[in-house]
C-alpha cells in the first residue's frame, strides 16, 4: 500500500483527535507525535478531516500530471460523479472546458465506468448464485475487508471499481492515452497505484481547485441535463442500488454508509446472521459526496444529494460492456504485523496505568481508544503510551501535588472568586484549629480568616506578599501571602507560622526594655550620689575658703 497520507510533525499537538476518529486505530504515537501505520490504515481520510492543526497531508500528484501533459500524449481526466456537488452549478461541459485550458485532452465522467460495474453486479447475482455480495466500489471498504475481515473476502465482489473500469475503457478506446482520476477520495490514490496499468495519476477535488486558481481559470456555471446518465447516482448512499436492475428476487438489497455500520455488518456476516443479500458499502457517511476531500470541511449532505439527484438521468450511459474477464479482480488478504498480547500482559499494562480492578477502567475514551483494554493492547503493540491516559495523568498529577501540599510546613487555604473555601492542607487545619477539612469546605472564608485581604487581592488582582499578621482568634502570628490564580478565579493564601519567632522577638524586646529601665535607675542613683558628693565637697571648700581668708586677713593685719 502506498503512503498517501503524510504528517507535518511540527503541527502535531498531541491532541489524540485523529486516533479518536480513526475507526481501525491505525495511528501510532511516539515522541508526542502521531504516525500513520500504513499496513493497518484503510485510508478513510477521517484523520485528515478532523485534524485541528492540518498536520495530515495528502500526497499531491499535480506535478506528476503536469509532466504527463507535457509528454505530448493525450491525457484524459476521469471525473468522479460527485463533482456536481463539489462544483455547484458546474456541469461536465464546463469542467471539460476548464480542464482543456490546463492541457487535458478531454474529460469524461467516471459514471461511464460505474455503468459497467453495476451491470456486472446484476450479472453476478443472476448467474453466480453467491450467498452474499458486497460492492467493491469503495477502496476503503475493500482495504477494511482485506486487512480486518479476510474471512469475508469471498463475499467481496471480484469486480474492479468504476474508476479502474473507466480508465481501462479509455485506454482501450484511445491508444497511448494517459488517465487521471479526479475525485473526493484519499483511498483512490492508493487504488490508482495498485492499478498502475490503468490509472496514471489521481488528484483530489482540492488539488484540482488549487491548480485552476493558480492558472486563473474560472469555472463557467452551466448545467445541461442528459437523460442517459443514471450512473451519476453512484456517489450517494444507495446510489448503486438505484442504478441496478434489482431483478434477482431471492436477494435483499441494502445500502450501508460509514465505517462503523460496515464493520457491524461484517461482524454479523462472520456470525452467520446474514444471507442472500447484496450490500452496497461506503466508508464515508453519505457515500462519496461525504468524502474527505469534498473541499475538506464542506458538509452539505442534503444539498449535495439534491445536486446529484437533479443531475442524474433515468437511463444508462451508452457503453460497450467489457468482457467479464476484463472486469474481474480477485482481492487478496493484506497481513497486518501487529501481535496480540496475552491476558496476563494486558493486566500488567493496566497495572502500570494505575488500573488494578475493573472499577478503575473508566473507558472514558480520552486517549482515543474505546476501552482501557484496547489502549493496553495498543501500548503492547507500540502504538500508544501510558501517558496518553488522561485519568492516569490527572491522578498522578493530583497525587504529586497533594503530596507537596499536604507535606508543606506552610498553611495553604484556597478560595474561589466568591471567597468560598475550596481547599486546606494539614498545616492549615492545625494552624486554624479545624478538626476536618469538610467542616469548612464551601463555607465563606470569613468563618476562618479576615476577608479584607482576599477582597483587596480580588479587586486589584495583585498579590500581597509576606505581610506579618496577628490572627487574634487563634493567638498566632503569620507571614501571610495572598495571590490570585487561574485568572482571578481562585485565590491562594499561604501562611507561615511565625508565632514562636514573634514571641521570642517580643521576649527580647521586653528584656531590652527592662535592661534599659534598670540602667536608667542605676544611672539615676549614681547621679544622686555624685550630686551629694559634689554638695559636700562644695560646703567643705567654702568653709576652707572662709578660714583661709580669715587667716590671710589676720596675717595681713599683723
Amino acid at each position: 500500500m502506498t503512503s498517501c497520507l503524510r504528517l507535518k510533525k511540527s503541527n502535531c499537538k498531541n491532541c489524540y483527535k485523529c486516533i479518536r476518529h480513526c475507526p481501525v486505530k491505525s495511528i501510532r504515537f511516539s515522541a508526542e507525535q502521531a504516525h500513520i501505520i500504513d499496513d493497518e490504515c484503510i485510508l478513510c481520510g477521517h484523520c485528515f478531516v478532523v485534524c485541528p492543526q492540518d498536520a495530515k497531508q495528502i500526497v499531491d500528484e499535480t506535478e506528476k500530471v503536469k509532466v504527463l501533459i507535457g509528454s505530448g500524449e493525450p491525457v484524459i481526466m476521469s471525473l468522479a460523479p460527485s463533482f456536481i456537488a463539489n462544483y455547484e452549478g458546474v456541469g461536465i461541459e464546463a469542467m471539460r472546458e476548464a480542464a482543456k485550458k490546463l492541457g487535458f485532452h478531454d474529460v469524461e465522467e467516471t459514471a461511464i465506468g460505474a455503468t459497467m460495474v453495476k451491470r456486472e453486479y446484476d450479472r453476478m447475482l443472476k448467474e453466480e448464485n453467491k450467498d452474499i455480495v458486497i460492492s467493491s466500489c469503495c477502496h476503503s471498504v475493500n482495504l477494511l475487508i482485506r486487512k480486518y475481515f479476510p474471512e469475508q473476502l469471498p463475499y467481496l465482489a471480484d469486480v474492479v471499481s468504476p474508476m479502474v473500469a473507466h480508465c481501462m475503457d479509455i485506454k482501450r478506446r484511445i491508444p497511448g492515452a494517459k488517465t487521471v482520476f479526479v475525485g473526493p477520495c484519499v483511498a483512490k490514490k492508493d487504488e490508482g497505484a495498485e492499478y498502475e496499468d490503468a490509472v496514471d495519476a489521481v488528484l483530489t477535488f482540492e488539488e484540482l481547485t488549487q491548480w485552476l486558481e493558480e492558472e486563473g481559470i474560472e469555472l463557467r456555471h452551466e448545467v445541461i441535463p442528459e437523460d442517459k446518465s443514471r450512473a451519476r447516482f453512484f456517489p450517494t448512499t444507495g446510489g448503486i442500488l438505484k442504478t441496478m436492475a434489482q431483478d434477482a428476487p431471492e436477494y435483499t438489497y441494502m445500502a450501508l454508509d460509514g465505517i462503523e455500520a460496515c464493520i457491524a455488518a461484517l461482524d454479523d456476516i462472520a456470525e452467520g446472521k446474514i444471507h442472500k443479500c447484496f450490500i452496497e458499502m461506503s466508508a464515508c457517511s453519505g457515500s462519496c459526496i461525504g468524502g474527505p476531500v469534498m473541499e475538506k470541511y464542506r458538509r452539505n449532505p442534503v444539498k449535495d444529494y439534491m445536486a446529484v439527484s437533479t443531475y442524474a438521468g433515468t437511463r444508462d450511459f451508452d457503453v460497450d460492456q467489457p468482457d467479464v474477464t476484463v472486469m474481474k479482480h480477485f482481492f487478496t488478504p493484506i497481513d497486518r504485523q501487529a501481535m496480540m498480547p496475552s491476558n496476563y500482559e494486558i493486566v500488567e499494562i493496566l497495572r502500570k496505568m494505575g488500573k488494578f480492578k475493573p472499577s478503575d477502567e473508566l473507558n472514558c475514551g480520552s486517549c482515543g481508544y474505546d476501552t482501557c483494554r484496547e489502549k493496553a493492547v495498543a501500548i503492547y503493540q507500540g502504538k500508544a503510551d501510558i501517558s496518553m491516559c488522561l485519568p492516569f495523568l490527572k491522578e498522578k498529577a493530583e497525587s504529586f501535588s497533594d503530596a507537596i501540599v499536604n507535606n508543606s510546613p506552610n498553611a495553604l487555604v484556597v478560595v474561589n472568586d466568591t471567597l468560598e473555601v475550596q481547599q486546606l492542607n494539614d498545616a492549615a487545619l492545625r494552624l486554624l484549629n479545624i478538626r476536618r477539612e469538610s467542616d469548612v469546605l464551601g463555607e465563606p472564608v470569613v468563618r476562618i480568616l479576615e476577608p479584607k485581604p482576599f477582597l483587596d487581592v480580588k479587586r486589584t488582582k495583585r498579590g500581597i506578599y509576606n505581610e506579618r499578621t496577628y490572627l487574634a482568634e487563634y493567638q498566632r502570628y503569620v507571614d501571610e501571602t495572598i495571590i490570585p490564580a487561574e485568572d482571578g478565579r481562585m485565590i491562594i493564601c499561604i501562611m507561615h507560622d511565625v508565632t514562636a519567632e514573634e514571641e521570642e522577638h517580643q521576649r527580647r524586646e521586653e528584656i531590652s526594655r527592662q535592661t534599659v529601665e534598670v540602667a536608667d535607675e542605676v544611672v539615676g542613683r549614681q547621679m544622686l550620689i555624685v550630686q551629694e558628693i559634689a554638695s559636700l565637697l562644695g560646703e567643705t571648700t567654702a568653709e576652707t575658703k572662709i578660714a583661709l581668708s580669715k587667716l590671710k586677713e589676720s596675717i595681713r593685719n599683723e
